[in-house]
């Protein structure tokens, strides 16, 4: 269970709607990004990354992202979580993708 710091709970409000993804690495660190909309329209987003047995490692907030959609800035704070992950991954990079259906699937066999 994840042990939330004072960051998220300066952060969270129950009452608005938000847009979450939670990735967990293969050493157990797990990472939350959180987003939502302000009441004044602004996109903001939590970062939150936490070791295998819970504890915090690194929390953040930004209270707004300019010009970036709620799926803009979902994505930059995975890649920010990403970052200060013990392990430092990333995403599988240098395969093109593929025309449907793709290679393999029943319906590329028919």
């Amino acid at each position: 269970m994840r042990k939330r710091g004072n960051v998220y709970w300066d952060w969270v409000d129950p009452a608005r709607h938000t847009r979450s993804v939670d990735e967990r690495q293969v050493d157990g660190t797990t990472l939350n990004v959180q987003v939502r909309m302000s009441l004044l329209g602004r996109t903001q987003l939590f970062v939150g990354v936490y070791g295998g047995k819970g504890q915090v490692i690194s929390e953040e907030s930004f209270e707004s992202s300019p010009g970036e959609t709620m799926t803009q800035a979902l994505a930059w704070g995975l890649e920010r979580a990403r970052s200060q992950s013990p392990i430092r991954t990333s995403p599988v990079k240098g395969r093109k993708p593929e025309g449907l259906p793709r290679a393999g699937s029943k319906q590329a066999e028919r």
